[in-house]
């Protein structure tokens, strides 16, 4: 039996406690990798949650939040272009979202699986995870940039329990702990960084209990838009996915209601919502997923609580603080399973749709964007470059459709000696 909207208890406030607890660690690692502030990170994550749920009708059990596939593009942007054009480029992402939701809503899912289909989206899924390699190694030795910041034996001693922690509750974990292997590795990270005498405290000290997030408006830059536009590609794509985890997990059709129209253009106007505001894109979480499988609680207003949760931590200015004494290693530990596994889903994504690599056309394509997405291939025009991962995922798709398919019975098999 469905528990109505204004049928709550003592049970949702709790259950809507917990989700934050669940979504924490993932949540806040995007902006703190990224150089955007946590508290707007959070803030974004409970008021796109809150929109996602009034399109989708109170409908479906779905926690919004920072999206890791857009982290190379954010760190690019930022670094190319400043915070506010990045923004910029991130909300038009979010209607790009918005446009791929009314096609499916006029033309049927079939049209995104014929133009993003897995042989494109799988191997664009893996250059974001391996792209971000150097990153997760870069902050496990104690760089910051080209600085060492901490002593590459301190940096590697806590950079190694974090990762070791992170596995351990990954692999082995139970119950409510297998949830949150993200949040366990950077508690114990932090907690050894503590005895090393790594952390400096100085900045939760000075910070005060109640303070507003530094919100930051976008700016308009055609570059930045042309650049991380074609990232949304992937993330989009995944979310169909996310929504059939849901669907099985509760025994509900979202598909069909409340549609997965409603459900990406949710997501679509919520992250267009969060750009505007200065947070990271948001994206479905798989971990509030889990929970919901774990817990037995369907009703979305758990959700909705989670949210509100949020959005009131979003403004305890001693949160922000202490996120931003977390030590490189710490998060670099964390980073090199987390990175890893994002580019094992691209290969999971290929496996799950049974994609044939002995087929010509399907093999260049994964050769080309692979190579394209790492190896940084860009294309000057005008003033910015077509680069990195959009660029890659660009190349999929046009490779996709120009390239024929060979005909059925004639599939030629390839095979290559080294």
């Amino acid at each position: 039996m469905d528990i109505g909207i204004g049928e709550f208890g003592i049970k949702e406030v709790f259950g809507g406690l917990q989700i934050i607890f669940v979504a924490f660690g993932s949540l806040v690692l995007v902006p703190l990798l990224t150089g955007l502030d946590p508290g707007v990170a959070l803030f974004t994550a409970g008021v796109g949650t809150l929109i996602f749920q009034v399109i989708t009708r109170f409908k479906v059990p779905i926690f919004l939040a920072s999206s890791f596939a857009f982290i190379p593009a954010i760190t690019f942007g930022i670094a190319t272009w400043g915070i506010p054009s990045t923004l910029c480029g991130l909300a038009c992402a979010g209607l790009f979202y918005v446009l791929l939701s009314f096609c499916v809503r006029y033309f049927g899912v079939g049209i995104i699986t014929r133009v993003f289909p897995p042989i494109v989206v799988g191997p664009v899924i893996a250059v974001i995870g391996l792209s971000l390699a150097p990153v997760a190694v870069s902050m496990a030795v104690g760089l910051a940039g080209d600085t060492q910041v901490v002593p590459v034996n301190t940096a590697l001693i806590i950079s190694g329990i974090s990762l070791l922690t992170t596995m351990v509750i990954f692999l082995f974990a139970k119950g409510w702990l297998k949830l949150i292997p993200i949040l366990c590795g950077i508690a114990v990270g932090y907690v050894v960084s503590v005895a090393l005498g790594v952390v400096n405290f100085a900045p939760i000290a000075k910070a005060t209990w109640l303070a507003v997030p530094q919100f930051v408006f976008p700016e308009w830059n055609l570059a930045a838009v042309l650049f991380i536009l074609p990232v949304a590609i992937a993330p989009a794509i995944e979310h169909f996915g996310d929504i059939l985890t849901i669907s099985s997990v509760t025994g509900k059709d979202y598909l069909k209601d409340p549609g997965v129209h409603r459900t990406l253009l949710g997501d679509g106007v919520a992250t267009f919502v969060a750009a505007l505001a200065g947070g990271p894109p948001n994206t479905t979480y798989s971990e509030v997923t889990g929970a919901v499988k774990l817990t037995g609680h369907f009703n979305p207003l758990l959700m909705t609580f989670g949210a509100i949760f949020a959005i009131c931590f979003a403004f305890i200015g001693k949160v922000g603080a202490f996120l931003s004494t977390i030590p490189g290693p710490v998060m670099g530990g964390v980073l090199i399973l987390l990175f890893g596994l994002i580019a094992s889903l691209g290969i999971e994504q290929m496996v799950k749709n049974q994609v044939d690599l002995t087929v010509p056309k399907n093999l260049a394509i994964l050769a080309v964007v692979l190579v394209s997405g790492i190896g940084g291939l860009f294309i000057p025009i005008g003033d910015f470059q077509l680069a990195g991962i959009g660029l890659a995922a660009i190349i999929g798709v046009v490779l996709n459709l120009i390239i024929p398919e060979p005909k059925k019975g004639e599939e030629p098999v390839v095979e290559v000696d080294f």
